[in-house]
């Protein structure tokens, strides 16, 4: 006797706190392109229509990364699907993990260990539930600071959008073996451990349009000297 399995809900604490910001704002399961990896989402729908003035001054004081997968942690998973070395059997923790779709990837990519770590709780909430879609085990860190030098790769994707954040370079490797950073805002720091492995193409999901510059990914691998 076959079964019909019901699909999921988006998890409450998550739709409310995007109500808080979009009144209309819905989430919905999303595969992500050229990937087995599904996230909770904001709907495209919601993009395709102007923002209150008001609208727009929550989303900038308290912007919703989580309900994104954004250009770079898209190709950060798709290359660690694709080089599985980088991660099999190894302690992995992905800083700034966002919609956590990098600590995913590791972690369907055979690590030994993911911590996925962030300062957003929300963030948090969003990873714990889409590890829950894709059936992956996640530890998970509120403060990369307080975590012990054991790791054997840090993975991170779109924190270099400020350049005040550029010093975080040198914690990655204080707290990994190895660090591999791909970001699509910041083309030009000069860092003598970190060296461009290529560039990828790829868009924020869902689409917002972004200029084209953005949809060119650089990765960036570096290990401790």
């Amino acid at each position: 006797m076959s079964s019909t399995r019901i699909a999921p809900n988006p998890p409450a604490q998550l739709l409310d706190a995007l109500s808080l910001l979009l009144g209309d704002g819905q989430l919905s399961m999303q595969t992500l392109p050229d990937t087995e990896i599904k996230l909770w989402l904001i709907n495209a729908d919601n993009m395709d229509r102007q923002f209150s003035p008001e609208e727009t001054q929550r989303i900038l004081e308290e912007p919703p990364y989580w309900c994104f997968c954004w250009a770079s942690g898209l190709v950060l998973a798709r290359w660690l699907a694709q080089n599985p070395d980088w991660v099999r059997n190894k302690r992995v923790l992905d800083f700034g993990t966002g919609s956590g779709v990098a600590a995913i990837a590791a972690a369907k990519t055979g690590a030994f260990e993911v911590v996925a770590c962030d300062l957003d709780p929300l963030a948090l909430a969003a990873t714990r539930a889409n590890a829950e879609l894709n059936d992956v085990d996640l530890s998970y860190s509120a403060d990369f600071f307080v975590e012990a030098d054991r790791f054997d790769l840090i993975i991170v994707a779109d924190v270099l959008y400020d350049r005040a954040n550029l010093p975080l370079l040198d914690q990655f490797l204080s707290r990994g073996k190895q660090a591999l950073v791909a970001d699509s805002r910041v083309r030009d720091f000069q860092h003598p451990l970190y060296q461009r492995l290529g560039i990828m193409q790829a868009c924020t999901w869902p689409d917002l349009a972004e200029p084209a510059e953005f949809r060119q990914v650089s990765l960036y691998p570096a290990q401790r000297s």
